[in-house]
């Protein structure tokens, strides 16, 4: 009964979109959701369903008294074949302990790259406007701007290398 009030309270679309699965896991896990609903659907289906079987109404019904007989006996005989599922169970919880350990690893590395992002948002929000910029700032945020352009001036040279392949020319002459 926990586990039903569980799994009403787990609200999966927010679980997808905050963990920000691909289309691809979000189908597998709403089939395999299903499948499970299903399987569970059944399984209390034939929980309620009766066991036992009323032989003497069989044997008031039918004619021949040997076939109920020999039903009966046979269900009496019937052993179920039991299977020894541990090893699948083992490899069930090995593949669920690489998930976690994935999982976790998967945390970190979200955490780092979020902190990263406010790290960079906050360095955006708190940067000078761009028209506010003088060269000297951004010489200093990129000393090889300021290399680049002392070679230029050295050689006489004022092309940028590119630029004429990614935006033509504008020279009428």
């Amino acid at each position: 009964m926990a586990q039903k009030a569980a799994a009403v309270a787990v609200d999966f679309s927010r679980i997808y979109t905050s963990l920000g699965l691909g289309k691809e896991t979000i189908a597998s896990l709403q089939a395999f959701r299903k499948r499970h609903a299903d399987a569970q659907r059944l399984s209390n289906h034939y929980a309620n369903q009766p066991t036992t079987v009323d032989f003497a109404h069989y044997r008031n019904v039918l004619k021949n008294k040997a076939v109920v007989d020999e039903a009966e006996k046979i269900l009496k005989d019937f052993k179920p074949v039991t299977y020894d599922v541990s090893a699948h169970i083992k490899a069930i919880e090995t593949f669920e302990a690489k998930a976690v350990a994935k999982a976790k690893e998967t945390e970190q590395k979200i955490d780092v790259e979020l902190k990263e992002l406010q790290a960079t948002l906050a360095n955006i929000e708190d940067a000078r406007p761009f028209d506010q910029l003088t060269t000297e700032d951004v010489a200093k945020a990129h000393p090889r701007i300021l290399e680049a352009v002392e070679t230029m001036m050295k050689k006489g040279k004022f092309t940028v290398p590119g630029y004429k392949e990614k935006f033509g020319d504008l020279n009428v002459m």
